[in-house]
């Protein structure tokens, strides 16, 4: 079976999808994927199609599925494609339907303080995602999400909010992996915008996050 990437691109312009989608594009190509983008949702519905592809990797903050389309979805993974995302693109995305919400291992609800600087820590230092990656900072969004306690966490961060202090230090996954059924899920809440990506460790840990989790 010949390597296949489903992009999803769409939804609340201010996360770049186009731009993000662009350079994971490139990326996926250069690893020998053939890729697919669809601006539409529609495409979940066709499940012969969806059933031959490796990754779906949906960037589409905000948006709903319908019923036959999250059912397309869901069996998709259940079976063995797998899925992958960045920051609202997948962890904020469809937020009216639960059994998406279910695959993922996590949602977001607030981003405290807006852009801010921050440390993510490495807990999982011999998983290849991110074998080799120290703890490093970033100032972008800050993800506090409400998380599945199933996820094979990979890096946390630790909030530090003088404005909201009952999330003082906290300790919040950043980035996980999982499974639904045979699918394998992969997860970063980094990545606000396409220049997030140029951080050495935001780029290489989504992208072999995204290797990781195609079949």
């Amino acid at each position: 079976m010949k390597k296949s990437v489903l992009f999803l691109c769409g939804g609340w312009k201010g996360h770049q999808p186009e731009e993000c989608v662009a350079l994971f594009s490139e990326i996926m190509k250069e690893h020998g994927f053939e890729v697919y983008v669809h601006n539409t949702l529609e495409i979940l519905s066709d499940r012969d199609f969806l059933s031959k592809l490796s990754l779906i990797v949906p960037v589409w903050t905000g948006g709903s599925l319908t019923a036959e389309q999250e059912k397309g979805l869901l069996e998709a993974i259940f079976s063995g494609v797998g899925i992958g995302g960045w920051h609202g693109g997948m962890g904020d995305a469809f937020r009216n339907n639960p059994g998406y919400q279910f695959i993922v291992g996590g949602q977001w609800v607030a981003h405290p303080g807006g852009i801010v600087e921050y440390e993510v820590n490495i807990v999982k230092p011999d998983d290849p995602i991110v074998k080799g990656i120290r703890d490093f900072r970033i100032k972008s969004e800050q993800y506090y999400m409400h998380v599945d306690p199933s996820n094979e966490v990979l890096a946390t961060t630790t909030f530090t909010s003088i404005t909201i202090p009952w999330i003082e230090k906290c300790v919040m996954p950043v980035v996980w992996k999982r499974m639904y059924g045979n699918g394998k899920v992969f997860y970063s809440s980094l990545g606000h915008i396409r220049a997030d990506f140029d951080i050495f460790e935001v780029k290489e840990i989504t992208k072999r996050g995204l290797l990781w989790a195609a079949r």
